[in-house]
């Protein structure tokens, strides 16, 4: 029984320390060329290797990151699972990153940058307390649910959006399409943290964005499908809206050129809201790979039918 890593070499080091102690009875590799294909399980990879097709008794790919977008339309057998990376680190990292990016928008450190390109010193008034600042996440799952626990500590009045309707203690819950209207309208800062999928593909357009007060601003960290850039420029070169931080773009890496880059109400990081630490992650995946071997879903287990991007 193989596990086969397809990723970088450093991280596939601390991996294979992790098995070698923990699960030893589950060969790990780095090597396709020196493992039988029919003997391996397992891989764990970006992106789907394209000679994917060699094993035959495939039982589950490991993506190393958060998303899996870049598996849509991949060839995977129906039998074969596929399951992402949930790991606390990665909570851990996201959550760190949205707090930074909602207190930025929050005390206009994007336009105080700006002011600083220019050598200028203006204080902008009145400054809103937080209780009067209204932050919503788009997606509920447990990197949203995360953000907004530790959101609560800083006093926002704190809303939350998911397909299915969901409770969560201190924040008000909208699910569906008429609940997506009723907190877009309420919001002042929108966080996006969902998933690709075939309904969240160019959620973030001129429709969602006109729904939002004047002075609105955003917080992209979900991925780059997700985003109508022009419509995003549009509604800040109108006003409409004051700011936004992207983590995440399409296409990656931004060209050059792309008038994102430029823009003075929009901060751009290239993609570094999570980054996956080797060694919880590779304790996450052997606890994962424990589950499957005793019957059970994993942690990550995606559901195939609903990430699909058209």
């Amino acid at each position: 029984m193989v596990f086969l890593f397809l990723c970088d070499a450093d991280r596939g080091s601390i991996f294979a320390q992790a098995f070698a102690e923990h699960l030893p009875e589950v060969r790990f590799s780095m090597q396709p060329d020196q493992v039988a294909p029919d003997e391996v399980r397992f891989i764990m990879t970006w992106k789907p290797p394209a000679d994917l097709d060699r094993y035959k008794n495939l039982e589950a790919i490991f993506c190393i990151g958060a998303g899996v977008d870049q598996f849509s339309g991949a060839a995977i057998p129906d039998g074969v699972k596929l399951i992402r990376m949930v790991d606390q680190s990665i909570t851990r990292m996201v959550t760190e990153y949205v707090i930074m990016a909602v207190l930025s928008l929050h005390r206009n450190l994007h336009v105080y940058i700006d002011q600083q390109r220019h050598r200028t010193w203006h204080e902008i008034v009145p400054q809103p307390q937080s209780a009067d600042r209204r932050v919503s996440v788009l997606g509920l799952g447990v990197l949203g649910q995360a953000a907004l626990h530790h959101l609560k500590g800083f006093g926002f009045q704190l809303s939350g959006w998911s397909r299915s309707a969901r409770t969560i203690e201190g924040v008000a819950c909208h699910s569906g399409e008429a609940g997506l209207a009723s907190m877009l309208a309420q919001t002042d800062i929108l966080i996006c943290l969902l998933p690709l999928t075939k309904d969240t593909a160019g959620i973030l357009d001129k429709d969602l964005f006109e729904k939002l007060p004047r002075g609105a601003s955003l917080v992209q960290a979900g991925r780059g499908r997700q985003l109508d850039a022009d419509a995003l420029l549009a509604a800040l070169d109108a006003g409409h809206l004051s700011g936004a931080f992207l983590d995440v773009t399409d296409p990656e890496p931004l060209p050059s050129d792309n008038r994102l880059w430029s823009h003075p109400k929009i901060v751009i990081t290239p993609h570094i809201a999570a980054i996956t630490q080797p060694q919880s992650a590779a304790m996450t995946t052997i606890d994962n790979l424990r589950l499957l071997r005793a019957g059970e879903d994993p942690k990550g287990l995606v559901d195939r039918a609903e990430f699909q991007v058209v």
